[in-house]
């Protein structure tokens, strides 16, 4: 099964990448200094916007740079684009196929910006419009659902930081990533067991904030694309402002709670779940707390840097809808109705 050997094979590729590229990143670093960039611009969709959605988090914390997402329709639909003086310009694709994310790329190059390609295709269409490319070197990926690829973008996008900051420490605790996903790893058959409870799920939340707002986009879009289940993912303050109202007894919530500044805030979200709502809780967390108040617990290690966070999480997210796609009789190879590549206009 593609998929399921591509989620095993993170580590390594991972390993590999942190050894390869880090001089690459430190060049981009480099280079996006002597531009004196006031902001980023950054074009992605489908899995790849959920890493631009960590770069938001990652880049305006780390790095004191705000990021922009972009809307590359008014790149090609609209023919409008906005101006983008002063922009580092950012396309995050696994393939570089897609004409409106390269659209992006190439209006910002005409106003003269500084543009960067993170991408497993270096002789892409992407690629070849940017000024700086980070190869994220994450090999051939079969599996339709992406899951190899997001954990390298992930990583690169954290490797640009570290070299941004110029914090020798960030490099120690990147360098620890591909270990505690191999933590996680030991968890896969018993989320295979987990799995079975929810065969007849139908539909869920994803609560996630902070840093893992990506990791619940993510989570929720695995869902949707390999199980169909109908996965709505929110920050969880957004989330009590209305949304709430729809949990009711065994209404399924899945949380991303690691340790860290908006754990607090998560874990009095669950806390009223569980106690109020009596939801169904899966948890994804290093805390004994938020673990207590779940029906289906995940454990992360103990002590990852919660700027970290978002690359060990979603391991386990991936193998829970990898299994939960095995145990509602659907093919983890042929989810219906898209394709490995999307070319979007």
């Amino acid at each position: 099964m593609a998929l399921h050997d591509e989620i095993l094979e993170q580590p390594r590729r991972l390993r590999e990448l942190l050894r390869s590229q880090r001089e690459t990143a430190l060049k981009i670093a480099e280079a996006i200094k002597a531009r004196e960039v006031k902001y980023v611009f950054l074009a992605a969709r489908g899995t790849s916007d959920n890493a631009g959605r960590y770069a938001n988090y990652l880049w305006g914390a780390h790095n004191h740079l705000p990021l922009a997402l972009a809307t590359p329709s008014l790149f090609t639909y609209y023919a409008e684009p906005p101006r983008l003086d002063g922009a580092l310009v950012v396309g995050v694709s696994q393939s570089g196929q897609s004409p409106d994310i390269v659209s992006v790329l190439t209006e910002g190059r005409r106003q003269g910006c500084l543009t960067l390609a993170i991408t497993n295709a270096p002789n892409s269409p992407l690629a070849d419009a940017a000024d700086l490319v980070l190869d994220i070197q994450a090999g051939d990926e079969k599996a339709v659902a992406a899951t190899k690829t997001y954990s390298a973008e992930l990583l690169g996008l954290a490797m640009i930081s570290a070299a941004l900051s110029g914090d020798e420490s960030y490099w120690q605790e990147l360098e620890k990533v591909p270990a505690w996903i191999d933590e996680v790893l030991l968890q896969d058959a018993a989320i295979a067991r987990m799995a079975e409870r929810f065969r007849y799920m139908n539909q869920c939340v994803v609560l996630g904030r902070g840093f893992n707002y990506a990791t619940a986009f993510e989570w929720a879009l695995k869902m949707k694309e390999l199980s169909y289940v109908v996965a709505e993912p929110y920050s969880s303050a957004d989330f009590q402002h209305g949304p709430i109202a729809m949990v009711e007894g065994g209404f399924p919530v899945m949380a991303v709670t690691p340790q860290g500044k908006v754990f607090d805030s998560m874990l009095e979200m669950l806390t009223r779940l569980r106690q109020t709502h009596d939801a169904e809780l899966v948890v994804i967390s290093n805390d004994e707390r938020a673990l207590a108040l779940a029906q289906s617990p995940i454990r992360l290690p103990a002590g990852i840097p919660e700027w970290l966070t978002p690359l060990v999480a979603i391991v386990a997210a991936q193998l829970f809808a990898c299994h939960l796609t095995v145990v509602k009789g659907y093919d983890t190879e042929k989810p219906r109705s898209i394709t490995k590549v999307t070319e979007t206009h």
